[in-house]
């Protein structure tokens, strides 16, 4: 059983998850992150490699990549960096990043480099379901590791369904079909949609994400779901107020 079923097993509700960019702020500001959230009381962490071209991230997680990069960050440095954590991090960590970066980094290195930092779980939105059955469950499987789906308010019943088949970890439920970033209130064509999701009782944890930005809005996600994830909001007020603020941000959230 790996890290994130076993916190499954003990929790199964108001799961608190907070995506981060490596290397944001400052280049060595990455471990600092994950201890900071670790103390906070978040459940999991969701570990954002910096892109150039990231999909599905809005612009203040857009911004927050460039400004890594601009630091130096690169894939060998998130390796080595979490890898210094590995023995005193307890609190789970999700790896999020883009087919292309795994491509021209080595698959196999990438999923070694994983193994080696502890972590099993990862999010690549953009890799295709086609290429998922035909090449990367095996290779995944090879390694142990474990690939979230994400589904949107247009994904078919089909796909959902065979998406929870795959699934070993959670499904990243997208809570609107657009990119990242906090949108305010979550809607009642919103609540339809997790209502919708809810109602087809999937075998999987379902995790929201996109558009939670508060203890309101993360609270309404986990009336529909286990729990759910904060990146955007999060990454602004990194940027503004540094990591000595990470506990003031998560604690009107949790507590």
């Amino acid at each position: 059983m790996n890290s994130i079923q076993e916190l499954f097993k003990q929790k199964d509700k108001n799961l608190l998850s907070i995506y981060f960019t490596c290397g944001y702020p400052k280049l060595q500001d990455t471990t600092k992150v994950i201890a900071a959230l670790q103390n906070s009381g978040v459940d999991f962490i969701e570990v954002g490699l910096p892109y150039s071209d990231p999909l599905a991230d809005g612009p203040t997680i857009q911004e927050s990549s460039q400004k890594a990069l601009a630091n130096g960050i690169n894939l060998d440095i998130v390796f080595e960096q979490l890898m210094t954590i590995k023995e005193t991090n307890n609190t789970p960590l999700v790896l999020m990043g883009y087919l292309n970066q795994m491509l021209k980094y080595g698959e196999d290195r990438f999923c070694q480099k994983m193994v080696d930092c502890g972590i099993e779980t990862l999010i690549i939105p953009d890799l295709p379901m086609v290429e998922f059955e035909n090449h990367y469950q095996k290779l995944f499987d090879s390694y142990g590791l474990n690939n979230v789906f994400l589904i949107t308010p247009h994904t078919s019943e089909e796909r959902i369904r065979k998406i929870d088949s795959y699934t070993k970890a959670f499904i990243y439920v997208v809570a609107s079909a657009s990119i990242t970033g906090a949108k305010g209130e979550i809607s009642n064509e919103q609540i339809a949609y997790f209502e919708r999701i809810q109602s087809m009782n999937l075998q999987s944890k379902l995790i929201i994400g996109f558009g939670i930005s508060d203890k309101t809005t993360f609270n309404i996600a986990c009336n529909y779901a286990h729990g759910a994830i904060i990146g955007s909001a999060f990454i602004k007020d990194l940027g503004a107020k540094g990591v000595g603020n990470i506990n003031h941000f998560i604690k009107p959230i949790i507590g």
